[in-house]
């Protein structure tokens, strides 16, 4: 893979927006978090704070093979149901990103599935889909970084339309049990502490979804702290693809709002390649799933929004991005 050069942080920006909040009319520092993210987002981009965001999902679709044991409530044939429903504009997640006045990219790096009917999906399929990683690893490191490459390309391709702000979806039934294996096997935890319900599964299936990740971190022993090598054991091509996404746009000093429990999975893998690109992610909120809050301090990011959700799909960052907003306006609107 490339070697990637992250840019750092504008601190001159940065502190010219801290001091201009220090002209409002107010006590102290009493917009809190609001006043941070503008700072941050100014030094990111190195730029003058724009009038308006414009927000680009990128919903990374693929599929998993160790979604066969049932680890799922859903069967893995939904993971095409669902991206017909983003391309009809239905599903819960376009409907929030449309909300958001955000514009969604649906990308599908490593779906089981055949997609060609779908034409205004991005087709960059690296595989049909992981392996089992109860049997071996999920994917070779050719596959890994093929689908890193997708989603710097898919960074790229928003960025050269004008998008300022990119923010991760993803779909792929199954994702939440490679996300608990990422979060055990990066962060040497025990599956205990980071397998959860996610698609709200019941008892019986998730004691077969905490089985399957044990027998994938037994079976594959990926390096504590290696994320190409964990990515490649127990990984998924949605988690690779927006990784590649956070890099790429690191890279180019647009930030990542960062959605959800797999999302965030993603970041940890991204930061573990590049950990410079960690400073051009913003955190959308707290998801209800045990191994999100974990991941987040080793992140050491704040979320914008606490609300008890676990859906995924971009949905927690397009309630996110409208704060951002807000907290643009005012800075504009009263900033001296």
């Amino acid at each position: 893979m490339e070697k990637i050069v992250i840019p750092a942080l504008d601190k001159v920006m940065e502190e010219k927006v801290r001091n201009g909040w220090k002209s409002i009319d107010k006590v102290g520092e009493n917009l809190g978090q609001l006043e941070d993210m503008v700072a941050q987002y100014a030094a990111m981009t190195g730029k003058e704070l724009p009038e308006k965001l414009k927000s680009a999902m990128v919903l990374m679709c693929g599929d998993h093979g160790i979604a066969k044991y049932g680890v799922s409530a859903y069967p893995q044939e939904v993971t095409r149901q669902m991206i017909n429903g983003y391309m009809r504009g239905s599903a819960g997640a376009t409907v929030l990103a449309r909300h958001a006045g955000a514009d969604v990219f649906v990308c599908d790096a490593g779906t089981a599935f055949n997609l060609d009917d779908l034409e205004r999906v991005y087709h960059r399929k690296v595989a049909w889909g992981t392996e089992d990683f109860t049997q071996g690893p999920a994917m070779t490191r050719e596959q890994a970084e093929a689908a890193i490459q997708v989603g710097i390309e898919m960074a790229d391709i928003c960025i050269d339309k004008g998008y300022n702000l990119l923010y991760t979806g993803e779909m792929g039934i199954g994702n939440t049990t490679s996300t608990s294996a990422i979060a055990s096997a990066y962060l040497g935890l025990d599956p205990l502490l980071t397998v959860g319900r996610g698609s709200g599964i019941n008892d019986e299936r998730m004691k077969i979804k905490r089985q399957v990740v044990i027998d994938g971190l037994a079976k594959n022993q990926p390096k504590q702290g290696d994320a190409m090598d964990v990515l490649c054991k127990v990984g998924g091509y949605d988690h690779a693809g927006l990784a590649g996404v956070i890099i790429g746009g690191a890279r180019r000093r647009v930030p990542t709002m960062v959605d959800g429990v797999n999302a965030t999975a993603a970041a940890l893998l991204a930061y573990g390649l590049y950990p410079e690109c960690r400073d051009y992610m913003l955190c959308s909120h707290l998801s209800s799933d045990i191994s999100h809050k974990k991941m987040l301090e080793m992140l050491q990011l704040e979320p914008i929004v606490d609300a008890g959700m676990r859906l995924g799909e971009g949905t927690g960052a397009s309630l996110a991005i409208v704060i951002v907003q807000t907290a643009i306006d005012v800075y504009n609107h009263l900033a001296k």
